[in-house]
Parts: C-alpha cells; sequence; structure tokens
C-alpha cells in the first residue's frame, strides 16, 4: 500500500532559496538543497530514482515551508542524481486545485531532463472523468526524469564562450530560423549535423551568414517541448516548438546525437559550442521565447509539472477554476505571482550565462504584460518588464517584444517601453499591400519607410524598435506571398482553419507553381521590390531564412506542424541570382548610413549640407501635399536621404524610387549626376570594379522596381534641387 505523501519520512531542513535544486554544503556535509514553490499543498516530496530513471530508490518530504516555498536537504546527493517531485491537496477543480499523488513531477527549475518524451503527453493527459476524481495510476514509468547539475561547474562553461559582438541596433540585421530546417538538408553539411545546433555554425552556415551580412541570428524556440495530443493522433508533430516543457533545457532532438538516449551533457557543450562560433564569427544569438504559456494546454491537457505542484499557484484562472487563455494554447502563467517572475528571470539569466546567449524574442509578449492589478489587460510596466529593466545580468540583451496576443485587447503594437523592439506588423503589411496591389496610400508608405514614428517615437525609442519584415515563419515564405492568393494548409489536418486568411498576398495571375514566363517575370519583380524595401527602409531588418533562396512552402502559411521538405531549406533548388541580389541589398545598407538612420527624420537642414535629411518627391520632382499622401493609387514615391555616419557630416546624397505601377514611368532626378547603384527590376546591385552607371535629369522606373541612386557632396548641392 503506498504511503500518504504527508506521511513520507522527511528530510533535513534546508535553505528557502534558490528554487529548483542545488548541490551544497549544509552543517559540513554536501548534498542537496531542494525549493519548491507550492503554496496551497499539504506536502511536497523529492523522489530520487536509479540511473536509467527506471527505479525510485528513495522519496523524502521537504520538511519547511516558508512564503509558499517547501524546501529541504537531502544529503550525500551528488551531480547525476536523477529525481522528480510529487505535491499532496485538495483535489478541487472548481477551485483551481487539481493536486494528485500519483503523478511524479518536472522541477520547474530542473537544468537537465532525461528520458523519452514518446506518449508522455497521451498518457499524461486526464481521463473524462477527471473533474470528479484524480487519475490514480503512476505514471512515473513514462515520465522523464530531472537531473541534478552542478550548476557552477555549467556557469563555468558558460563563462568560457567568446562575448559576443554587441551589435548596435543601426548595423543589425536579423535572420531567424529553424534549427532543423535551416540545414537539415545542406548539402555542405556533414550528414551526421545536418539539422543541429553544430550545423548552425557550420563553415557552409558562417560563410552564408557572411554573404548576407547577418549580425544577429534569431532561432526559433530551443527550450525543450512536447507535441499537442491532436497532432500525436495526426502523425505530426509541434516542429516549430512553441510548447515549453522546460524552460531551461535546450531541447536534445536539435542536437546532432540527439534524441531520447542523448547525453545531455554532450547536447549543452553542443549549444554552447554554436554560441562560441557564431560570436567568433561577429554573430549574435537571439531566441525565440515561450513564457506566455505551458505544455500542459487546458483542463483536458496533461499533468506534468505546474499543475500537479499547484495548478491555482501558478496559472491565471477565473472564478471557476479554468484558464485565462489570451494566448490561444490553453493556458497562462499568473503575472502576478511572483514566483512565476522569479521563473522566467531565472531562466532568461541561465541562458546568458550558461550559454552566452545574446537576446531574446518574447512570443505573444503582451501576455507577460497582463496585470491582475489591471484586469488582466496588459501593463508596458508590469512586474516582468521592470524586473529585466533593472536586472544587470540582462542589461546588453537585445529584447524584441511580439506586440500583441489573441485575448482582449491584445493588439499593443509600439505600445512598450525603452529597450524593446517590436515586431512591426504595420510595415510588413504595408509594403505588402504597396508592391501586391492592396490598398494604400503614399502616406502610409511613406511613414513605414522612414521608422513607424506614429508607433515609436512618442515613447522616446530610435526608428531602429521597428523590427521590419516582410515574411516570419508563420505565414507565407517571400516565394508564396507572391505565388498564392489564399492559403494551403491542407497537410495540417486542421481543415485549413488554421494561419491567418489576411494576408495581402497575390499570385501574378496564377495561383500556386506556373512555368508562364510572363507570371513568373512578375512574380521575381515583387519579391526583390519587397527584398529592396526592407533593405532600405528605417529601422532593424528581419530577413526569414530560406526567402533569399526562393523556398515555397507550397501554400502553407501555417507550418508549424511540418517536419519534412515544407519547411526544411532545399539548398539545391536555391535561387542563386535572388541570393546574390540580397547579399547586394546588404553590402548597400551596411555601406550607406542614409539606409540605417538612427534618428527620426525632421525634414530640416542638415549641417554642412544646406539640404534637409529626408526631402520627399513625386515622379514630376515636385513635393506631394496634401491629397497626394492620401489617395490609394499613383504607386510611385521618391524620397532623397541626406544623413552622415555617427554625427559626421553627410558625404552623399541618397535618392530612393519605390515604383509600384505596371507600366514604365519617367522620374525627375535632383540637379546634378547621380550614380545608379541598384535598380530590383533588374535584380542588379552595383559592383566594385564596373563601369557607373551615370544619369542627369531623369531616370526610367520599370514596373515594380526599387531603384537607388548616389551623389557625392563635394560641394553645395546645386539650387534647383
Amino acid at each position: 500500500m503506498t504511503v500518504p505523501l504527508v506521511q513520507v519520512p522527511c528530510c533535513e531542513p534546508g535553505r528557502p532559496w534558490p528554487m529548483g535544486t542545488q548541490l551544497t554544503r549544509l552543517r559540513e556535509r554536501g548534498g542537496l538543497n531542494v525549493c519548491v514553490f507550492a503554496p496551497n499543498a499539504r506536502a511536497v516530496v523529492i523522489c530520487l530514482y536509479t540511473a536509467d530513471g527506471q527505479t525510485e530508490t528513495a522519496r523524502w518530504r521537504l520538511p519547511e515551508r516558508a512564503e509558499g516555498v517547501w524546501y529541504g536537504f537531502v544529503p550525500g546527493i551528488t551531480a547525476g542524481q536523477l529525481y522528480g517531485l510529487r505535491a499532496d491537496g485538495p483535489w478541487q477543480p472548481q477551485l483551481g486545485h487539481r493536486f494528485n499523488p500519483a503523478r511524479l513531477l518536472i522541477d520547474p527549475w530542473a537544468r537537465a531532463l532525461v528520458g523519452s518524451l514518446d506518449d508522455l503527453v497521451v498518457r499524461s493527459e486526464p481521463r473524462p472523468d477527471a473533474t470528479t476524481l484524480p487519475e490514480s495510476t503512476d505514471n512515473a514509468a513514462f515520465v522523464p526524469k530531472c537531473r541534478v547539475i552542478d550548476t557552477e561547474a555549467e556557469l563555468q562553461a558558460g563563462a568560457r564562450i567568446a562575448s559576443g559582438p554587441a551589435t548596435a541596433w543601426r548595423d543589425t540585421l536579423i535572420y531567424e530560423a529553424h534549427v532543423k530546417s535551416l540545414t537539415r538538408l545542406h548539402p555542405s553539411v556533414e550528414p551526421e549535423h545536418q539539422g543541429s545546433y553544430a550545423a548552425v555554425a557550420s563553415p557552409a552556415m558562417l560563410a552564408h551568414y557572411e554573404r548576407l551580412g547577418v549580425t544577429s541570428l534569431c532561432l526559433l524556440p530551443v527550450h525543450l517541448h512536447v507535441d499537442e495530443r491532436h497532432l500525436i493522433q495526426k502523425g505530426l508533430t509541434n516542429f516549430w516548438g512553441y510548447n515549453s516543457l522546460s524552460f531551461f533545457v535546450p531541447d536534445p532532438r536539435l542536437a546532432s546525437r540527439g534524441g531520447a538516449g542523448a547525453d545531455d551533457s554532450a547536447v549543452r557543450a553542443e549549444f554552447r559550442q554554436m554560441v562560441d562560433t557564431l560570436h567568433r564569427h561577429g554573430i549574435e544569438l537571439i531566441l525565440d521565447v515561450v513564457y506566455n504559456h505551458t505544455a500542459e494546454s487546458d483542463t483536458q491537457g496533461p499533468t506534468l509539472s505546474w499543475r500537479g505542484l499547484d495548478n491555482a499557484a501558478w496559472y491565471a484562472l477565473d472564478g471557476h477554476g479554468d484558464y485565462f487563455n489570451p494566448t490561444g494554447c490553453g493556458n497562462t502563467f499568473d503575472m502576478g505571482q511572483p514566483r512565476v517572475t522569479q521563473l522566467i528571470m531565472d531562466s532568461l539569466r541561465w541562458w546568458v550565462q550558461a550559454f552566452g546567449v545574446d537576446g531574446f524574442r518574447f512570443d505573444l509578449a503582451v501576455t507577460l504584460g497582463r496585470a491582475p492589478e489591471l484586469g488582466r489587460n496588459f501593463n508596458p510596466l508590469a512586474t516582468l518588464f521592470t524586473a529585466i529593466a533593472q536586472d544587470p545580468v540582462l542589461t546588453r540583451a537585445k529584447l524584441i517584444a511580439e506586440p500583441w496576443d489573441v485575448g482582449p485587447h491584445g493588439y499593443r503594437t509600439g505600445q512598450f517601453n525603452a529597450r524593446w523592439h517590436e515586431w512591426n506588423d504595420r510595415f510588413r503589411d504595408t509594403v505588402r499591400a504597396w508592391w501586391l496591389g492592396h490598398s494604400c496610400t503614399r502616406g502610409q508608405f511613406a511613414r513605414r519607410l522612414a521608422g513607424s514614428n506614429d508607433l515609436f517615437q512618442g515613447s522616446g525609442r530610435p526608428p531602429t524598435a521597428s523590427i521590419n519584415l516582410i515574411t516570419a515563419h508563420d505565414g507565407f515564405t517571400l516565394a508564396d506571398l507572391t505565388a498564392y492568393e489564399r492559403k494551403h494548409n491542407e497537410a495540417n489536418g486542421e481543415g485549413t482553419q488554421d494561419g491567418h486568411d489576411h494576408n495581402f498576398s497575390a499570385n501574378g495571375g496564377e495561383e500556386g507553381p506556373t512555368t508562364d514566363p510572363v507570371i513568373l517575370q512578375r512574380r521575381a519583380r515583387w519579391r526583390r521590390a519587397l527584398l529592396a524595401t526592407l533593405f532600405c527602409a528605417q529601422g532593424t531588418p528581419q530577413l526569414l531564412a530560406g526567402d533569399e533562396l526562393g523556398h515555397s512552402q507550397r501554400g502553407n502559411n501555417n507550418a508549424y506542424c511540418q517536419d519534412n521538405p515544407t519547411t526544411w531549406l532545399d539548398w539545391s533548388q536555391a535561387d542563386r541570382a535572388l541570393t546574390a541580389f540580397v547579399s547586394g541589398l546588404a553590402s548597400l545598407r551596411q555601406r550607406y548610413p542614409a539606409l540605417r538612420h538612427p534618428h527620426w527624420y525632421t525634414g530640416e537642414p542638415v549641417a554642412g549640407a544646406h539640404c534637409p535629411d529626408i526631402d520627399w518627391r513625386n515622379a514630376s520632382g515636385t513635393h506631394p501635399h496634401g491629397i497626394e499622401w492620401d489617395i490609394p493609387d499613383g504607386r510611385l514615391l521618391a524620397c532623397v536621404i541626406t544623413v552622415g555616419e555617427r554625427g559626421t557630416p553627410a558625404q552623399e546624397r541618397v535618392m530612393l524610387i519605390f515604383h509600384g505601377n505596371p507600366d514604365v514611368t519617367s522620374v525627375s532626378l535632383p540637379g546634378g549626376e547621380w550614380q545608379l547603384l541598384m535598380d530590383s527590376a533588374q535584380g542588379w546591385v552595383a559592383q566594385d570594379g564596373e563601369p557607373a552607371r551615370l544619369f542627369t535629369g531623369g531616370i526610367d522606373a520599370a514596373p515594380s522596381a526599387v531603384l537607388m541612386l548616389v551623389q557625392p557632396l563635394t560641394h553645395e548641392p546645386p539650387a534647383s534641387s
């Protein structure tokens, strides 16, 4: 007969900090200090296991509780010990209490997990009648076990990683990628490394990043995650990884020798080697992190950790024991709970200190700012954001918000505070609309080109606070954006109900693949114009991995569950001309400060040049006025930018022409001779050593074209300009 947890013998008294487990010495003996947050529990027990994780060798009840934290000390424990937790308390789902002593639970602060994730979710979900009685079958046989590691040794290993380059935001180019998709089919990566952390920093990829001018690699979630039941039943996986089970553990399935039996220390070492190599080549690593919900889902989801330890304390609930769900994923943490803030902060610090990570992109970041004291509405000064702002470990970390969620009043683009940079969906949608034939005015387009001051200037942030993107992981690829008018998500098995319907896309005359040369040319011009706009706009550009290759997902705009060639980049079929064009765009952006100005334009004369920092123009050379800014037609806008590098006087004027009309248009040039540097319609960027293409008075802009011209400032510009 199983002994009730409240009758399990107690271990020795310990310390109520730090959270989780830590090897330490107390009373002149070495052992393990254990701290577990479970304020409504009657008892919390740590269960010890053999090295294979199959046999329980001992269990000890934590003897003391302070401020909702149960804690104790188990002498004689060393690094490598496997363990799990159990908690006893009331089973009152209507009040939010879901304690079940039959559930072995994962420590939220565990730094390593051992064991297979196969069938974990299905076998951990409740019976249909579990609202009245908890599941009585013990789950220890199939739950991964936590492993005690030497955290001091891990931190020392992290300190040996080469320092990150700390690239200024004005010089940053972000490349968003999935670890496996990026190199699973790369012919120049060793087969045993394809699709792994090691491959991310392989010589072939390092050369590609350098060619594209990438300064910051943003990886989709690498936290250990599990698949949802509905995907498992369809034979699919949560490939993107937005379903975290552990916030401290790099997913071993993304390691070159990963999987259920992977050596967790080898996985950590491979991750560190990846970061170290990236840093030594001048590339930062940003992680996409998912703290807005957990893998335990809704009331019908599996009990794996937080729910079993203290559901009512960890999660945001309504008055009937159901989950507040602004994420659409079943649950969300109670962001008013200090231990939730502590968990997230400890996780962020761990990735910075133990793994050398340079920044974070926060998925559905609005959820993290939903303050209970404000009725769970968004607060840019919410507890977590304040904690991050003052933290010395995170002071140099790049912080990027996805500024929305699906809850009430969840759209908050432009409403985060200083230090935060935000995905700018208005840039995305406006630029798509301009080039692909949807409603868009000159004024809307100009505002996005100039950094979106309506969103970011009021909070004292610079134009670089805008993370400009044309595409991202969740949506069409660039190739599909210009080849499909509607999503084609049949492979996801959700009746095409998933994914966005409002995509501002176009197909050029035929849905999907085509051999029509006219349509293919039209699509190619669109793609180059979209990319040129991204690289020429003020703000921080983010490029989706594969867009430079012409990668298609066959119209799937929500390929989160496609671990197959749908998402794997096919390097053998890469559009090499498009890759070369993107490389040229990156070089132009690096060379000319007019394309990455970190300050807001004023329209006033700049020092030493006697001309405004930005001058907007029509095709005729006049300045748009009144209704010309607001009518949704006439897809032509030009600007002349005159700015210097980091406070120095301007050395040149740069003219940009954005021509979205279907016919050739003659565009007037300001006085003097201008050199053409880029014509997106031709897919051409000027190279060193080739004859200069010079124009005076005017230039013809082809359909769907971005042109860039430059004029040296060796003397005061002519008065007619």
